[in-house]
């Protein structure tokens, strides 16, 4: 059955304030509770080969295609086009500014009025695809008064599709305080805890906006174990950063962006081999 979410999340500001916590956590599960495919196959490679326009390629799990938008005097994505498999954690890789955190909230649904084709598994981002996208903003998004017990809790209500078990098993891994409320909690406690949620759905398409900006690098490594030991490789997750250093480890598959475009992409190694030097040198060179 489907939860039905209130008519405002609980404890989050105004979409004013910041990221559209109605697409966080209550639009989100209006539709929510798609359990991932099972099956072992190889999975595809991404691709930026063009489709017929409105044409979502077979494989591709996010289809892209001429993707442009403005804010005002300001051009976020040019002509942005992308394709992208199950099976990949793909590193949205570019300094602030250059559209990261644009194109997430595009493929979350949280943003419209831009200009080209956007699929996700076929469907245009909205309530149809609310169900199969897990989102996390680039700001804060649970009540501060909340514990992480209250916080599953809240998820278990607003989301069908989520596993409070695990969950529970992440904040365990993460060593977080379960009755502490987040108002308490340092930073990177609350990045921990928000993360548990967001990767605790049976979601296909796993979007994380600079899951560990703002956090030491002990701790981003922890964040990342623990989002690595909870992906489905069925799905596809795609994270954005600017700590290119910290998520080379991390990503199979490379995206560089610079001013709303795509500068360099390929498979992680073969980018390593192609230019004998690191994803980090890579991005240096590049934006310099």
């Amino acid at each position: 059955m489907t939860a039905k979410p209130p008519s405002t999340a609980p404890g989050v500001s105004s979409p004013q304030a910041g990221p559209n916590p109605a697409s966080t956590v209550g639009a989100q599960a209006a539709s929510a509770g798609r359990k991932p495919t099972s099956g072992s196959a190889a999975p595809a490679s991404p691709s930026t080969a063009a489709a017929s326009p409105g044409h979502t390629p077979a494989n591709a799990l996010v289809h892209v295609e001429n993707l442009t938008k403005r804010y005002r005097t300001t051009t976020a994505l040019r002509d942005f086009s992308l394709d992208l498999p199950a099976g990949h954690i793909v590193g949205l890789m570019g300094p602030n500014g250059c559209g990261k955190t644009t194109l997430l909230k595009i493929l979350a649904g949280v943003l419209a009025d831009y200009s080209g084709v956007v699929a996700i598994d076929g469907h245009a981002p909205g309530v149809a695809t609310k169900k199969i996208v897990s989102y996390l903003p680039d700001a804060d998004f649970l009540n501060p008064t909340w514990d992480a017990k209250q916080a599953i809790s809240v998820y278990s209500r607003f989301f069908a599709d989520f596993d409070a078990e695990k969950a529970a098993s992440m904040v365990d891994f993460f060593e977080l305080p379960t009755n502490r409320p987040l108002s308490e909690m340092s930073k990177g406690m609350g990045e921990k805890l928000q993360i548990s949620l967001v990767m605790s759905r049976r979601a296909r398409v796993f979007l994380l906006d600079e899951p560990i900006s703002g956090v030491d690098p002990a701790t981003r490594d922890v964040i990342l174990e623990g989002i690595l030991r909870e992906f489905d490789p069925q799905s596809l997750l795609i994270v954005s950063t600017h700590l290119i250093s910290d998520i080379e480890h991390f990503v199979d598959y490379a995206l560089f962006v610079k001013e709303g475009r795509i500068l360099l992409q390929g498979d992680a190694d073969d980018l390593r081999a192609a230019h004998a030097d690191s994803l980090d040198a890579i991005f240096r060179k590049e934006y310099r």
